[in-house]
This record gives structure tokens, sequence and C-alpha cells, in this order.
């Protein structure tokens, strides 16, 4: 069987494009990877979702796709592990079975990149995190650390110090990657201090975080310093090794797509965070997978059209 549209992904974009296609009434399938469900995931408690003043990621996934599935959506656990785009009809490799499509929406996400401490998975979401404008509104009046050296970093202190009441910059060079304009921004800000030639080498806390300990670089100094959040900000790294070759790539890895989630094959469309590299958020993500979904209808109304006038 040739399906109308399979999605890969389970994040906000993915169900998002599941539950729009399923309303249509073309039975999508949506493949559920290593990681399913997202950042969203990671991310303890959400207020800026609409139409929810506080609601857990897990919840907010579980809610999703209990409405996809309403409409019905058919959900499968695997991962695609070889993907042959220009193939008509596309070709997906999951697992030990080959899964045919007339098109194809990747919102295979990006994932963060983290510092690599044990002590950072045990307090993800628990006073660490990997985004500054979904947590920042929780440090109110809060002593913070931004961990990071480029616009991401310069971007997320500069943000968080609406809330917090310090935020203090970790870096492990003794000089900022981020543009001319940004490093002047942070530097000039009051309520923002930089510790140089720095690394986290531990996070500490209870139930949360409450500290962590620094190691400077060029004297080993070791120190101690009480916290009440870390947010990492050393980047994301979009999920698109199983496409090189075949879709167009930034330099980054993030596809590069026209008119929102067009890329360069016919009936493939990218959703998300795969294509986005710079809103990242849950409703920015889910709203692009609308439109790929759209897209989708489109293409195979097109495809019946054709079918349908060959036949006469």
């Amino acid at each position: 069987m040739v399906e109308n549209v399979v999605i890969i992904g389970s994040g906000p974009a993915g169900l998002s494009a599941a539950l729009y296609t399923a309303r249509e009434g073309f039975n999508p399938l949506l493949i559920k990877g290593v990681g399913s469900g997202g950042q969203l995931l990671l991310t303890t408690d959400i207020e800026n979702y609409p139409g929810y003043s506080k609601i857990a990621g897990p919840e907010l996934i579980r809610l999703m796709e209990q409405q996809a599935t309403q409409f019905g959506t058919r959900f499968l656990e695997g991962d695609v592990t070889k993907v042959e785009l220009n193939s008509k009809p596309i070709k997906l490799h999951v697992d030990d079975k080959i899964i045919e499509t007339l098109t194809l929406i990747v919102s295979t996400g990006a994932s963060s990149k983290w510092i690599g401490l044990p002590s950072e998975k045990n307090f993800t979401g628990r006073g660490v995190s990997s985004c500054a404008t979904c947590d920042g509104a929780f440090f109110k009046n809060k002593e913070v650390i931004v961990v990071g050296g480029g616009d991401t970093a310069m971007e997320d202190s500069l943000f968080l110090t609406r809330f917090a009441s310090s935020v203090t910059i970790v870096h492990r060079r003794d000089a900022f990657r981020a543009s001319k304009i940004m490093q002047e921004r942070v530097l000039s800000n009051p309520k923002i201090k930089v510790l140089w030639d720095t690394v986290v080498e531990e996070i500490t806390g209870d139930r949360k975080v409450s500290g962590v300990k620094l190691k400077n670089l060029k004297n080993s100094l070791a120190t101690e310093m009480k916290i009440d959040g870390v947010f990492v900000a050393i980047g994301h790294q979009p999920n698109t090794s199983l496409f090189t070759g075949q879709l167009e790539l930034d330099k980054d890895g993030y596809i590069i797509t026209k008119d929102d989630v067009l890329t360069n094959i016919e009936g493939v469309y990218a959703a998300g965070d795969v294509a986005d590299r710079f809103y990242k958020q849950a409703v920015t993500a889910a709203g692009s997978g609308v439109k790929a979904a759209l897209r989708v209808r489109e293409h195979l109304s097109m495809l019946s059209f054709e079918e349908s006038r060959s036949k006469h």
C-alpha cells in the first residue's frame, strides 16, 4: 500500500500536521522515533501556549497525540534508517520494512547541544534549561547563569534580565564568538556579568538546582557559586543527518525551505525546528506543521486531478 502522507517526528509540528491531514481524510502515518515528543518532553511547565495558562510539556504532547488519533492518525514506533526522496513514490526504510508514500513531512526537530554533565541531565526541567524564552519567566528575581559565548548566549542573557535579578555568563574562552553588536549590548548591561575562561564542572542541588562548581581553565582554580538556574546556550543541532545529500541544507544542517515549508524535492515538506533556526517555539512549530499539511492537501489534490484526467 502506498501512503498518502507520512510524517517523521512527533513534536508539535508533526502532531499538528497529523491532525490537519487526518481531518482531510488522508489517513496519515506518523513515525515516532527515539526522542518522540521533541523538546517539550524536557519542559516542565508551559505558560505561553495559547489556550493553556499552564501545562506540562509531556501533557501537551499527550493531548496533541490524543487529538490526532481521534481523527484517524496512525502511529508507528520505529526509526527511519534510510530515505529515498527522489523515488516515486518516496521510499522510507523503517527498521526492517520499507514504506512508500506520495508525500512526506519532515518534522524531526533540532536537539539542544548540552555540556555533557551527568548532573545536567538530572536537573533538566528542575533548574536546567536550554530555552530561555520558554522558561525565563520561572526565574523572577532569581540568580542564573548562561553557558555559552555565541549570539544565542547573548540573546538568552539579555532576555533573562527581564526576570532574573542577575545573569552571569560562563564562557570557556577569553572572548565571545557573538556578533559585535550583541557583545556590546551584553557587556553594557548592568545586570549581566561574565566569567571568562571558565567551565561548569558540576551542577549541584537537591530536588532543584541550587549551585554550580566552576573551574578556571587558565589557573585551574575551582570555585562554587550559588545560583537558581542554569541556561545552556551553546546551540542546537538539527536532526537532519538522514537527509544529507538529498534535501538542501544550510551550513549548520537546517533544511532550506521556500515559502516556509517547501523543500527542493516536490512532495517533501519541512516543518518545525528542523528548518527553524530562529523562533524555536512550540506554537510556531505547530503553525508550520499546519502549513505543511495544507501543502500536502494541495499536492494530493493535484495528483488526484492528474490521475483522473489521464483516465479520460
